[in-house]
């Protein structure tokens, strides 16, 4: 586990140290950790190098507000200290938004791309800046049930109830300023115009039963970017595929390694 000095962001690699290098970004109040599904089977090809977003997980808050060409500079600088000239993104949610600001801001840093769970612009701009007021003034802890419904179906919050309740404590341990400045990230970012001018192979990973950035979000983000991008539905997931229904999005991610690295 490792730091690097500006911003200070916790980060940690896996994988071969010669192979590609795959980054990992995380949603809106989760951490790092939210990846583990993936990481046997992603260090079996890359090295694999995930952080923490500021205020998450071991990152500490630096102060506001936040820009999304700021959370997308940090892993410019994360890629700087590592000396890598480019690497192949994926980003669940917010970090999908990350990542997409990175395909078109900084194609040259990315060589494939992959989002999961994520929208060009959520067109709900009131209820983020409703929920950034809510964690400041009540803090994430008062958040966790209604993400956590948001995150995961009913079955597997049933039938997962101590794999729910680690990443209801993800929630509530995510810094409380620096949940707000990112749900006001979320509020104004508008991707969409911006889509077009990502070329990096994408693949565009989308839960059927995702309440927060629904299939259609997907498909905007994948008729975007044009021939280089194809979107895949996972059946039986909400908003965190990825962790919901680890062996269908593995597969997506190892099947199409153009988007993945």
């Amino acid at each position: 586990m490792s730091t690097w000095e500006e911003p200070g962001l916790h980060w940690t690699e896996e994988g071969g140290r010669d192979a590609p290098v795959l980054v990992l970004s995380h949603a809106l109040g989760g951490t790092s950790a939210m990846w583990d599904p993936q990481l046997a089977a992603l260090t079996e090809h890359y090295r694999v190098v995930r952080y923490d977003q500021r205020g998450h997980g071991r990152s500490p808050a630096p102060p506001g507000p936040y820009l999304l060409e700021e959370l997308a500079g940090d892993v410019l600088v994360l890629l700087d200290h590592l000396e890598v000239p480019s690497a192949s993104f994926a980003g669940a949610s917010l970090g999908g938004v990350v990542g997409l600001w990175l395909g078109a801001h900084a194609p040259e840093r990315i060589d494939a791309l992959t989002v999961c769970g994520t929208s060009a612009w959520l067109d709900r701009r009131e209820s983020e800046l409703d929920r950034a007021r809510a964690a400041r003034e009540h803090g994430t802890n008062e958040l966790v049930s209604p993400t956590i419904e948001r995150w995961f179906t009913p079955y597997f919050r049933e039938h997962h109830a101590e794999q729910t309740a680690a990443y209801a404590a993800m929630i509530a341990g995510t810094d409380d300023e620096a949940y707000a400045r990112c749900c006001e990230v979320l509020a104004h970012a508008d991707l969409r115009a911006e889509l077009p001018s990502i070329s990096a192979p994408t693949l565009v990973i989308s839960g059927a039963e995702d309440p927060a950035t629904p299939p259609e979000h997907g498909a905007v983000i994948a008729d975007g970017i044009g021939d280089n991008a194809r979107l895949g539905i996972v059946d039986g997931a909400a908003h965190l595929a990825n962790v919901e229904r680890p062996e269908q999005v593995n597969a997506l991610l190892l099947e199409d390694r153009g988007a993945a690295g």
